[in-house]
């Protein structure tokens, strides 16, 4: 398992999330990068993702939608707030109504990316994701928010090496 690390702090409505990789920080920005890498990790193994729209620029915006074992798809959006490639990334995080536009009864929440060249030439991947309440954190853990990361972090390892 790629997670070495999930720490929930309610007070400050985060949830930070550690990886060790052994690839180089380059490798793994790509996983990050590259919509088609992408696809084959973020989201659950049994929700695979499909990126409609990808631009890590600051100030556009990622689209996808997972596709469920029953073929029901869960539309997400991201809109990038600063990127320093390879080791930085922050954006928004929300979820999607049917036609991919963001839902507005769902909490938008923010993500900080940071990547960090660990001993022996690997790569410590850090993602903290900050909630806008206490009770849309418990919210969205209780939809399973953190246990669907791990196993979608999970998948890197292989795309890696």
């Amino acid at each position: 398992m790629t997670v070495t690390a999930v720490t929930k702090d309610p007070e400050a409505r985060t949830m930070t999330m550690t990886a060790e990789f052994s690839a180089a920080v380059d490798a793994v920005w790509q996983l990050w990068a590259d919509p088609r890498k992408l696809e084959q990790w973020w989201g659950p193994p049994t929700w695979p993702a499909t990126f409609v729209e990808h631009d890590l620029a600051p100030g556009a915006e990622v689209t996808y939608y997972m596709t469920g074992p029953d073929g029901s798809k869960a539309h997400g959006w991201w809109r990038i707030v600063g990127v320093d490639a390879p080791r930085f990334m922050r954006f928004e995080d929300g979820f999607g109504l049917d036609d991919g536009t963001p839902n507005p009864d769902m909490p938008v929440m923010v993500m900080q990316l940071e990547l960090r060249p660990s001993d022996g030439g690997g790569t410590t991947m850090t993602l903290e994701t900050a909630f806008p309440s206490v009770e849309a954190m418990e919210q969205i853990l209780a939809m399973g928010m953190d246990e669907g990361l791990a196993q979608a972090m999970g998948q890197m390892d292989a795309l890696l090496g």
